[in-house]
This record gives C-alpha cells, structure tokens and sequence, in this order.
C-alpha cells in the first residue's frame, strides 16, 4: 500500500486516476481548486474506500496552497510514493499569442510548470529517503517534439517545458530509484474524460484511427502501469496515448 498525491484528481482524466490507485489498496491525496459539488461526488461515490482518501482544496497556481497540500498530504497518509501532476490550467478560448493578457500567460506557466517545479522539491526529499518514488507529469500531443499548437501558445510553451524537466528529473533521480515520465492523452473529450474502455468501444470515432476515443481509463491504466515497482526500467519517457492519431501527426 502506497500514498498518491494527485492533483486536480475529483473530475476529469484525474477523476479515473483517483478511482484506480484507491481500489488498487493505495491511500490518496487529491485536490479540487473551486468546484465542491465534484469532490463531494467523488467521496461519495467511492463510499466504501472512504478511509483511503483525502481531499484538498488547492490551487496549483499558488504556492502556499502547494505548500498546505503537501504538508496536508504526509500528517494524513504519511510520506509521499506516487505524484501525479494532473491539474493544468487551460486558456479555452482561441486566440494567437498577441491576444493573451498577461494575467493569462502567467497563469498558464504558474499552473502548468511552476507548480510542478514546487511539488518536486516538496516531494522528492520522502521519495529520496525511502529509495522509491513515480513521477507522472501530464504533457499533451506532441509535446515531446515541442510541436507549436495554434492558439494554444501558451499552454504548449509550459508543457514543452514540462517536457525537458521531466526528463531531467528522470536522469537526477534515478540513483534514488525514482522514476519520471509524462503521459500525454490524445484527444479526450466531454464525458470521455470520466469514462470506462467499455463505454467507448460502443461508439465508432472515425478520426481516431484504433476505431474510438480516448478515455480516462485509458490514461489512468498507464499510470498505473508506470507506477509499478517493476516497471523501474521505464523512466525520462514521454508517452503518447493517442489511439494512432500521433503516429500520422495529426494534431489538434
């Protein structure tokens, strides 16, 4: 049994990695940053592991609140073995660059690089003392090639960079037998975000070319997988789940 910190893990693609790490024996730790109703979902539906989770209200663009999860995070459940960093501010509206306020593109690299920068140096330390630890950033398809995303300059500018740190990471702290890679999901929609593999095998997507469309659980299976004590030898490696379409570099 280990202890998980994920963030922004009570809906989305988190939602699914938050269900699978408690009904695989591990404690939890996640976050929510406003909406409530989401966390309380969660706690409910997952009922009968009550015990194993903790939920957080965080804001990842703030380093204080960071700084409470973490210290939130090890007086509930003890040293941290697996961090997820989930959570990722997104801009929704689309624009070029020129049209971005720097409210917006601070915030993109305040959410999305940043905070994973001061969940690292507030992890790692329990990680290096028991000689374990799995890192999971999240990236986005294509990242690992620093691909432009139209309008999206600012959320791809920070996870490129995500990019690079999590490989550094990888080679700094393999000597403590801790593994970083990135997980980068296709195109994940709607409610396919909190959907099972069945769900989506009951509906033909014609522009994925497995045949459907992504879903949380097939974000959160690869988590798992990498999270794995066995799966030590995979580390520094960015991962495309994607159902194909990164294979003929067709992008968002």
């Amino acid at each position: 049994m280990g202890h998980a910190l994920i963030t922004a893990g009570t809906s989305g693609l988190g939602r699914m990695v938050t269900e699978a790490f408690v009904k695989a024996g591990h404690y939890v730790t996640t976050t929510y940053r406003s909406n409530y109703e989401k966390a309380k979902e969660v706690m409910d539906d997952l009922a009968d592991y009550r015990e194993l989770i903790h939920i957080v209200k965080t804001d990842v663009t703030d380093k204080k609140d960071i700084e409470n999860l973490v210290s939130e995070a090890v007086e509930h459940h003890g040293g941290i073995d697996f961090l997820i960093n989930n959570a990722g501010p997104f801009v929704f509206e689309r624009k070029k660059l020129l049209d971005y306020t720097e409210d917006e593109w601070h915030e993109m690299m305040r959410g999305n690089l940043d905070a994973a920068f001061y969940l690292l140096k507030l992890t790692i330390p329990y990680m290096r003392e028991q000689r374990f630890g799995r890192i999971i950033n999240y990236g986005f398809q294509g990242a690992n090639s620093a691909s432009g995303w139209l309008y999206r300059s600012a959320f791809a500018t920070a996870k490129s960079g995500l990019v690079s740190l999590t490989k550094t990471v990888a080679f700094e702290e393999a000597e403590y037998q801790i593994t970083s890679n990135m997980v980068c999901p296709g195109n994940i929609v709607g409610e396919m975000k909190e959907s099972s593999i069945s769900d989506s095998r009951k509906f033909h997507d014609e522009a994925t070319p497995i045949g459907r469309s992504g879903t949380g659980e097939d974000i959160a299976r690869t988590i798992m997988f990498l999270c794995d004590n066995d799966s030590d030898m995979i580390t520094g490696s960015i991962f495309e789940i994607t159902g194909g379409l990164d294979v003929i570099h067709r992008y968002r």
